[in-house]
């Protein structure tokens, strides 16, 4: 009995270090250039596309060299790299979070926006040539996504269950980027939100591209400026207010309905490999 506690005890902690080691390779191989420019200066960032390149090829292998002896499920499956479902997961996604930033959104429509300037050709191209875009919301969520979604998920699934899982994910991105974790906060980008959001989307559906788009969508938008709605005069300020709290209960009660794998044709058995599990259980029939 205590050895089969300990074997317990020490997988988790071996799953755990996986899981954070695979994280501080991501954020070292930014960080290995010896640069004296800003993370913004375009020599930097053309740096740094080169370490996630290397990212997105390092983090499945080294996924893969850890679960491939424990589940029979070809590696692909497990970094949702799959057809099955992906439309509905890119539309799920989507829909969730436009929810979630309903007053958001409506406050850029009170600002008069004009949309024929956001989709002009010459808008596009200037943000396809423009790296800072291109890192926050191509680059960026792509390759953290992949390497802290796809591929830490499935690690930590050996020992944790699919939900505890769920808010676990999140720590290890919080842990590898301390800083820029306080930078976002300071700059309102909710970023618990959207990591917690994230992990639970890749789950139910099983695809990357879910956790991709909400990633992408929640940089964009960032955190609701509230102080600039109440610079509306009513009844436009209380609209705002109201459209903010009601996109939040909606996200609240559609999250639920919504995340059903069943939706995305994801038959993914997440505890497949969870022998941790599988040895307290038996230790409880004993």
């Amino acid at each position: 009995m205590n050895v089969d506690k300990l074997n317990s005890q020490c997988s988790y902690i071996k799953c755990v270090m996986e899981s954070l080691f695979l994280s501080v390779i991501y954020v070292s191989s930014l960080y290995v250039w010896n640069s004296q420019h800003s993370r913004d200066h375009p020599s930097t960032i053309k740096k740094r596309f080169l370490s996630v390149s290397f990212m997105l090829i390092f983090s499945p292998l080294y996924t893969w060299y850890f679960i491939n002896d424990k589940t029979k499920v070809p590696i692909w499956y497990w970094l949702g790299l799959k057809w099955d479902g992906i439309f509905m997961s890119a539309a799920s996604s989507f829909f969730l979070t436009f929810i979630l930033f309903l007053g958001p959104i409506c406050l850029i429509c009170c600002k008069n926006i004009q949309l024929k300037n956001i989709i002009s050709i010459e808008n596009i191209k200037y943000k396809l040539t423009d790296l800072i875009w291109l890192r926050n919301y191509v680059v960026a969520p792509i390759s953290e996504e992949f390497t802290f979604r796809a591929c830490i998920i499935p690690l930590l699934l050996q020992c944790f269950e699919p939900m505890t899982t769920i808010f676990i994910c999140p720590i290890f991105f919080g842990a590898a980027h301390f800083n820029q974790w306080i930078e976002r906060m300071r700059a309102g980008v909710p970023c618990l939100d959207a990591f917690i959001m994230s992990a639970l989307l890749f789950i139910s559906t099983g695809n990357v591209i879910g956790p991709i788009m909400a990633h992408k969508f929640c940089n964009h938008m960032g955190f609701p400026d509230f102080r600039e709605m109440f610079q509306f005069q009513e009844p436009k300020r209380s609209c705002l207010l109201v459209l903010s709290l009601v996109g939040l209960i909606l996200w609240c009660v559609l999250i639920k309905y919504t995340t059903d794998p069943q939706i995305y044709s994801n038959q993914m058995d997440w505890t497949e490999m969870n022998q941790c599990n599988t040895i307290n259980s038996s230790k409880n029939i004993l």
